[in-house]
């Protein structure tokens, strides 16, 4: 089993969680006012995924590890962020940390972590989308080009965009399992799978 989990702000209740049991796609949301990292921990202690699929950084820019190799090291973007045209993990700051930090939680256990982009795989896989997070009206018309990709039903419709980036998270973490994903960036750094 695997997660993917579209990672919000610590208590605004927009982190979820996509998860598949017996055969269709789950969605679990974290509540306003709560923190969503202690709603990870829970989720994973009682479900115990191998892999977590998240949309939040998991690495600096080597630049704060190896400065020497550098001649004009790259303070703010990693390899991957480039690549992709993502935002840097420094402007995410707080995110950053506490997504690093929860990973760091699972070091000695089971659970692998890797980093994923879910706006990317929407570029990869529907280039000439227009619908996607324009406004909530539009989710059923992104559903109707997301659901015949999914390789198993959705338990419930979303109701957001970021129970949406779940499934896209985790639809990702699908296609890293069957050889599918696009693995963006320099292993050394951080690679972001799509």
């Amino acid at each position: 089993m695997h997660f993917g989990i579209d990672y919000g702000s610590k208590l605004a209740g927009t982190t979820v969680i996509c998860f598949e049991k017996n055969e269709q796609l789950h969605l679990l949301q974290s509540e306003k006012k709560k923190d969503a990292d202690a709603f990870i921990k829970q989720q994973i202690d009682t479900l115990k995924p191998d892999h977590i699929f998240i949309d939040a950084p998991l690495s600096l820019p080597a630049a704060y590890f190896h400065p020497e190799k550098s001649t004009e090291p790259n303070c703010f973007f990693r390899q991957c962020d480039k690549e992709l045209r993502a935002m840097s993990p420094m402007f995410l700051g707080g995110l950053t940390a506490r997504a690093i930090k929860l990973r760091h939680n699972y070091l000695n256990a089971s659970t692998l972590f890797l980093e994923t982009y879910p706006s990317f795989l929407v570029k990869t896989l529907f280039p000439d989308v227009l619908v996607y997070k324009k406004k909530k009206a539009k989710i059923p018309d992104f559903l109707t080009l997301l659901t015949p990709v999914l390789p198993i039903k959705l338990a419930e419709t979303p109701t957001n965009w970021h129970q949406v980036d779940s499934i896209l998270a985790w639809l990702s973490g699908h296609r890293f399992f069957t050889k599918k994903a696009l693995e963006i960036g320099d292993a050394k750094e951080g690679i972001i799978i799509v």
